[in-house]
């Protein structure tokens, strides 16, 4: 049982009033110093730390453009005062996108505007929204920006398109330059740098975890399908969450990857060397770890001689892809020219169902009642196939052509509107429990809707993040716990490989 107070589900989406100071308690462990020395920071707040804070927020201001535009461009319109899931599960007022927005704009503002530096000078930087760097500030900022899960859902709703995400990725940059980072993103980066995925799980672990795998499928289909690990020479080096070898129900997605590649003849591998899709670096702002993180698959596409890359179900692990590999790992001219780089699983799929390669069973799935959750890092950071909109059309057409029942969420909360499932942004950490759980409210209410009117009883996802979210936190809204699932599991259920 929660020690907090779990908000009521309602039949309609409610703006709660303000409650001020509400989450003012909630904040990450912190990174101890082996943590922090993993992925290049100080292992404690360093001396001076007010002056290098500021320091740190002028480079990353003049090192990009929209960061300065987003600081700059704020009106205080309200738009996006009731569009961030965590304020309408919280009801504190910092939680207002624009409000958080404003710990960081203030100290920007005293440092680095001609006002805020007059007024700053005489004394009087309240006079104008501007603030000097202190512990009080930078406790605000720990907190407050470890309750932004960089949906980017306000900037959808933005007039300005101000990217709160940005503004949140900034922080904690700087935090973490200073020495106070969070235990949960940078543990996990210094595992990648070090072993290669998220779990720290070494190369002869993950191999009998694959064996293991083959011979469950075996008793379970009659077919051998392989899980092949440093296969040089492969068409396909599959990237995916590492969350995909060991847990429910990620790992009933890889299993339905590996049966698209059996039954589509595409010979595939994955790296023991890069065995992990996801990039925590984006969630902390730091470039450098972005790209040594991202390095390492490129590096692994060239050592075992792949034609093509393929991204299995991670919201934020395809949106570092989609967006940024590109420029920051770039170019792929060693890969095959006929096929996009990077390539989603879900394109993979959904071209193989258009062209009638794989055989399918609907009516293995007849006992699933399904809806679909626009992860944020898919619907509102990237783009997927050659359509506009494919992030959204592709996922549900591979649904419909694999399963009889299926039925959308109201429209004001999927596809660009998306509310996010409240554990993303690298929040997904037991010691933010009472956030995640707030945070997911609207999709809870969302959930019911579609529950109450088609009696669904499947929630599909395609994000590693998501689906961990939603296992912890269906039960606390009286949602059965195994009701999410992949969307590769309905295809591995309705693929017939005999």
């Amino acid at each position: 049982m929660a020690d907090f107070e779990i908000p009521a589900l309602k039949e309609y989406p409610v703006i709660p009033p303000v409650k001020v100071g509400t989450m003012a308690h909630s904040k990450p462990f912190v990174a101890k110093p082996e943590h922090q020395a993993g992925v290049g920071y100080p292992g404690e707040l360093v001396d001076n730390w007010e002056e290098k804070a500021v320091t740190r927020l002028g480079e990353l201001v003049k090192g990009s453009r929209a960061l300065q535009v987003f600081l700059d461009s704020c009106v205080k319109c309200g738009a996006c005062t009731d569009k961030c899931h965590y304020y309408l599960g919280t009801s504190d007022p910092k939680n207002m996108p624009v409000a958080r927005q404003d710990l960081l704009r203030k100290v920007y503002r005293r440092h680095y505007t001609f006002a805020g530096k007059l007024f700053g000078a005489l004394g009087m930087p309240g006079l104008v929204g501007a603030a000097d760097m202190t512990k009080e500030v930078l406790d605000d900022w720990y907190s407050y920006f470890h309750q932004c899960s960089q949906c980017r859902r306000c900037s959808v709703f933005c007039p300005y398109g101000i990217d709160t995400a940005e503004i949140s990725m900034a922080a904690r940059e700087v935090m973490d330059s200073v020495g106070l980072g969070q235990k949960y993103c940078n543990e996990i980066l210094g595992k990648v740098h070090k072993i290669g995925n998220n779990l720290g799980l070494p190369e002869p672990a993950l191999v009998d975890t694959l064996e293991g795998l083959e011979e469950d499928v075996k008793d379970d289909t009659g077919v051998d399908v392989r899980f092949p690990v440093d296969q040089k020479g492969a068409d396909v080096l599959l990237v995916t969450p590492s969350a995909d070898f060991f847990a429910e129900p990620h790992i009933d997605g890889l299993i339905g990857y590996a049966k698209v590649f059996h039954q589509a003849g595409i010979s595939w591998t994955l790296s023991s060397y890069a065995s992990e899709a996801a990039n925590f670096s984006m969630f902390i702002g730091s470039g450098d770890n972005l790209k040594s993180t991202a390095m390492r698959i490129r590096q692994a596409a060239l050592d075992l001689g792949v034609k093509r890359i393929v991204v299995g179900e991670c919201g934020h692990a395809w949106r570092v892809a989609y967006s940024f590999w590109n420029t920051l790992i770039g170019p792929f001219d060693f890969l095959d020219p006929k096929y996009p780089v990077p390539q989603h699983i879900c394109e993979v799929t959904y071209d193989l169902l258009q062209r009638g390669a794989l055989k399918i069973d609907k009516e293995a799935n007849d006992h699933r009642r399904i809806t679909f959750h626009d992860s944020c890092n898919v619907s509102r950071a990237s783009r997927m196939g050659n359509i506009p909109g494919g992030q959204f059309i592709i996922p549900r057409e591979i649904i419909k052509s694999v399963a009889n029942h299926y039925f959308d969420m109201p429209a004001n909360t999927i596809h660009e509107s998306t509310y996010c499932c409240g554990g993303g942004g690298g929040l997904l950490t037991d010691d933010l429990m009472e956030l995640r759980i707030k945070g997911a409210l609207p999709r809870m209410e969302a959930l019911q809707q579609v529950v109450e009117e088609n009696d669904v009883n499947y929630l599909c996802a395609i994000c590693a993040i998501c689906k961990s979210q939603f296992t912890k936190v269906l039960p606390y809204y009286k949602f059965p716990m195994d009701m999410i699932g992949s969307l590769h599991q309905l295809v591995s259920t309705a693929i017939q490989l005999k």
